[in-house]
């Protein structure tokens, strides 16, 4: 069982550096190239990565047997859950914190990146092959 969970860690953890690299040039370029605010660029970046995340996720890291649709409901749950936890922290770390607001958007993200994964594994995928 142990060794279950490690592998997915692993798999979860090469999505998610995809998704995080994806998501990070999208707020970069959103905040640098066309000056937008934290909060526009953090959403378009996390909505850029959230599909690819989803299919990679299901299919590969989770090998979930649920129905799609079940799936994306529960998906879009845990994704709306740990998204609003990392906004808030993203917020209060700007509000608290003297560095760079791009800085923040990074530490915000390792959170999510953390919960998300618990929510993926014991609620979103959880009827999983193997």
């Amino acid at each position: 069982m142990e060794t279950k969970i490690l592998r997915q860690a692993v798999k979860y953890s090469i999505v998610g550096v995809g998704n995080t690299l994806l998501s990070l040039f999208i707020i970069w370029i959103m905040m640098k190239v066309f000056g937008c605010s934290d909060i526009a660029s953090n959403v378009t970046g996390y909505a850029a990565g959230v599909l690819n995340s989803f299919i990679w996720n299901r299919k590969w890291t989770f090998g979930s047997s649920d129905a799609w649709l079940w799936s994306a409901i529960r998906f879009g749950f845990s994704f709306g859950i740990c998204y609003l936890l990392q906004l808030s922290l993203l917020i209060y770390l700007n509000n608290n914190l003297s560095i760079d607001h791009y800085y923040n958007q990074v530490i915000a993200m390792v959170f999510y990146t953390s919960i998300n994964f618990l929510m993926n594994k014991y609620f979103t995928f959880k009827k999983q092959k193997g």
